[in-house]
């Protein structure tokens, strides 16, 4: 855990890195590649690491600069492939921030292209998709219609030349979850950011950002999700007084106040995040939460493998009530004994 705590500490105040040996540089590092914040750890460094950690951190840099041109460029291709079917396009976790050119975005590590589409359009979407050359990546019939039925998105395409993802979003949580974030609210308040494309309003985003965290899995990438709940809200809330009513309304309108109060006593635990007051006070069972999100060794390595399987199990029960995720996972129990 110190290794993550250390990760954490530089992260908030650069001026911590040149007072660390080499020792906890290293096991610093393996945490950040772990946790996928190597970019956002060398950009937020800079020139302050020691002589051997700078080559590292400047290679990170620039994986992190190509990374974002390239999530940038797949967003244009998806906005020329959707022209005339859904307008704007609205982009979702990180190539949202990078298009937007938010704090939370510096150094951020961007995988599939998330973009948040119209119920009503899906049809249309998935049509121009396939005409533009995108495919399916999960060809079995169960899985293929477990998406369509019941989660909160198209089964997740690739492009057959750029090899780049793309998931296909109509809401931001399975269709099966306990909550119900207002879909039709988070389209409405999209705002744009011109050339085609927008992203989820101020508030939605961080919404988002604490839901895909807390209420839709296992606390993987854990420590990325919650410092873009602290670039964020420090973006956002900096120079707006009336900023966290209408966060907290916003909360009350999905139903997700419980997540988002969790959200903001975590990150300002972890990041000292300036959030109010009220949502300071740390409660019983967050000590669980950042035992796990904290969870790793001076290698980099997983540990405390009980409360990582507590959080696995939570996250399924979320996403389904118990007799169908029973039934879902005997089906593919048998399905991949089967294959094996």
């Amino acid at each position: 855990m110190s290794a993550a705590r250390d990760l954490i500490a530089v992260l908030v105040d650069p001026s911590r890195a040149p007072g660390l040996d080499d020792r906890r540089w290293t096991a610093l590092l393996a945490v950040a590649l772990a946790e996928q914040m190597m970019g956002a750890l060398a950009c937020r460094v800079g020139d302050l690491a020691p002589p051997r950690v700078a080559a590292i951190l400047a290679d990170a840099r620039a994986t992190s600069l190509e990374g974002r041109r390239q999530a940038l460029w797949e967003a244009e291709m998806a906005r020329r492939a959707l022209e005339g079917v859904v307008a704007p396009l609205i982009l979702l976790k990180g190539t949202a921030f990078a298009a937007a050119g938010l704090a939370a975005g510096s150094g951020r590590a961007i995988g599939d292209l998330d973009i948040l589409v119209p119920a009503a359009a899906l049809a249309d979407v998935e049509a121009a998709l396939l005409a533009h050359g995108w495919a399916w990546v999960k060809p079995d019939p169960y899985d293929d219609s477990y998406y369509r039925r019941w989660m909160h998105e198209l089964p997740p395409m690739i492009h057959r030349e750029r090899d780049r993802m793309i998931d296909v979003h109509h809401t931001i949580l399975p269709l099966t979850a306990r909550l119900r974030p207002d879909a039709a609210r988070l389209l409405e308040g999209a705002r744009p950011l011109g050339n085609g494309l927008a992203m989820l309003s101020n508030e939605d985003v961080v919404l988002h950002a604490a839901i895909h965290l807390l209420a839709d899995g296992d606390l993987a990438g854990g420590l990325r999700n919650l410092w873009d709940i602290d670039r964020l809200l420090r973006e956002f809330a900096d120079d707006d007084p009336g900023y966290w009513d209408r966060l907290t309304a916003r909360a009350r309108d999905h139903g997700v106040s419980p997540v988002l109060a969790r959200a903001l006593r975590l990150t300002h635990r972890l990041f000292d995040t300036p959030v109010p007051l009220a949502f300071r006070r740390t409660e019983v069972t967050d000590r669980l939460y950042l035992r796990r999100l904290l969870g790793r060794d001076g290698w980099g390595r997983a540990i405390h493998p009980a409360t990582r399987l507590t959080f696995y199990v939570r996250s399924h029960a979320l996403r389904m009530p118990p007799l169908m995720l029973a039934r879902h996972l005997w089906i593919k129990w048998r399905k991949n004994g089967a294959v094996g």
